[in-house]
């Protein structure tokens, strides 16, 4: 439609379409391919539709809502933060909807990231993560163990106690693989 060529092509990064040929003052723009797509069999109309992200689907909450494809897979932004799109929904068709649903899942998971904070000492938090409950002081996470029943229950000199242990253990060094 507005007579630029379109090619695919290898890039640093892995596979991307680019429209236009980068003569004259305006630069080329770039799109890389989505998983499952191959540079051998992507048609003009699948290479065209990658340059229609970022996608701004309306607004939530007075903060613009888009959609757009980076390098770890789809996202929806919102007010300075990313929120991945799940594989079952397609960037391409999701709705604000869907979009604001994520948004608030995000958040309450965020919300029930900290466990326990302790006023006596700020650098000290009970926080949930992705493999369970640990301890987090002074950018160190340390492991609790599985003898603690209920880690939300620690009290700070417990939480002292299991700190200086796994500081006093000598730490493992990896060996290098073999070639």
């Amino acid at each position: 439609a507005t007579g630029k060529p379109v090619s695919v092509k290898i890039g640093r990064f892995g596979p991307m379409i680019q429209l236009g040929d980068g003569e004259g003052d305006e630069k080329p723009q770039f799109a890389s391919l989505l998983k499952g797509q191959s540079v051998s069999t992507i048609t003009l109309e699948e290479a065209l539709k990658l340059f229609e992200f970022p996608r701004m689907i309306g607004e939530f909450e007075g903060s613009e809502v888009s959609v757009a494809i980076g390098r770890f897979g789809p996202y929806v932004k919102h007010d300075g933060k990313f929120v991945s799109i799940p594989k079952d929904i397609s960037p391409a068709h999701i709705t604000l909807e869907e979009a604001e649903e994520l948004i608030k899942d995000k958040r309450a998971a965020e919300a029930n990231k900290v466990a326990k904070t302790f006023p006596e000492d700020a650098d000290l938090q009970i926080l949930n993560g992705r493999f369970g409950v640990y301890i987090k002081y002074k950018k160190n996470n340390y492991k609790i163990p599985k003898t603690v029943a209920d880690p939300a229950s620690l009290t700070l000199e417990e939480c002292r106690e299991i700190i200086a242990s796994a500081d006093a253990k000598p730490t493992r060094q990896r060996r290098a693989a073999k070639k």
